[in-house]
């Protein structure tokens, strides 16, 4: 070989291994974030009764501020890293939880949900959300919990193999083409919705804005 080909064999061994250290530790990181973003979301009744226990109503409103903040922070942080396994290169060459990518599919319609609805008023679209996200959590947590991170475990090896991406190749394609599918749909609801909400809005305020005639 070549010292030009040495080196870009080195070069592409670096990046590749780069590549997986990151996407395996941001791979090991979304449990942790997914665990707090359920708790975070079901941590709301708390939230509001301690708001009660307030005396100061400045105080209240910045309870609260700030567990919106911390609450939809965390989600979104989740979400756009979930984002990684819609990437099929990765899928088959990294082992990763099988389902990962409904899971952030169930994630996009759980804040949907919560930027259409007003969850935080309307009990029915809170439990809408709570459900989609419980859901989502499921489908990431099962996989990483009982195949990813159970290798050693020889009772587990069918369930390890058939949750692994990296050894149930077979079920990669369908899951990412439905996944996009989702990704889309819903993606294409919210422009309309909001493009739409957005456009009746600005009439609203055109005609609020009109001099009434004495």
């Amino acid at each position: 070989m070549t010292p030009d080909q040495v080196t870009a064999a080195i070069v592409q061994a670096i990046l590749h291994g780069g590549e997986q250290w990151v996407v395996s530790t941001v791979a090991a990181l979304l449990p942790s974030l997914w665990a707090l973003t359920v708790i975070f979301h079901l941590s709301r009744p708390y939230m509001l009764r301690t708001i009660k226990k307030l005396s100061l109503r400045f105080g209240a409103d910045i309870w609260w501020l700030g567990y919106v903040l911390v609450r939809d922070a965390v989600m979104l942080t989740t979400f756009a890293l979930s984002l990684i396994f819609l990437f099929p290169n990765l899928l088959t060459t990294i082992p990763l939880p099988l389902t990962a990518p409904l899971a952030g599919l169930l994630l996009f319609a759980s804040l949907y949900v919560k930027l259409l609805y007003d969850t935080d008023d309307d009990f029915e679209t809170y439990r809408v959300a709570t459900a989609l996200l419980a859901l989502g959590a499921a489908f990431y947590l099962i996989p990483q919990i009982f195949a990813i991170e159970t290798t050693s475990q020889s009772w587990l090896s069918g369930v390890d193999s058939f949750l692994t991406t990296t050894s149930n190749t077979a079920w990669v394609g369908p899951i990412l083409i439905v996944s996009m599918i989702g990704y889309a749909v819903i993606g294409g609801l919210i422009f309309q919705q909001v493009a739409v909400r957005g456009a009746r809005f600005g009439e609203k305020r055109q005609v609020s804005e009109v001099p009434k005639v004495a």
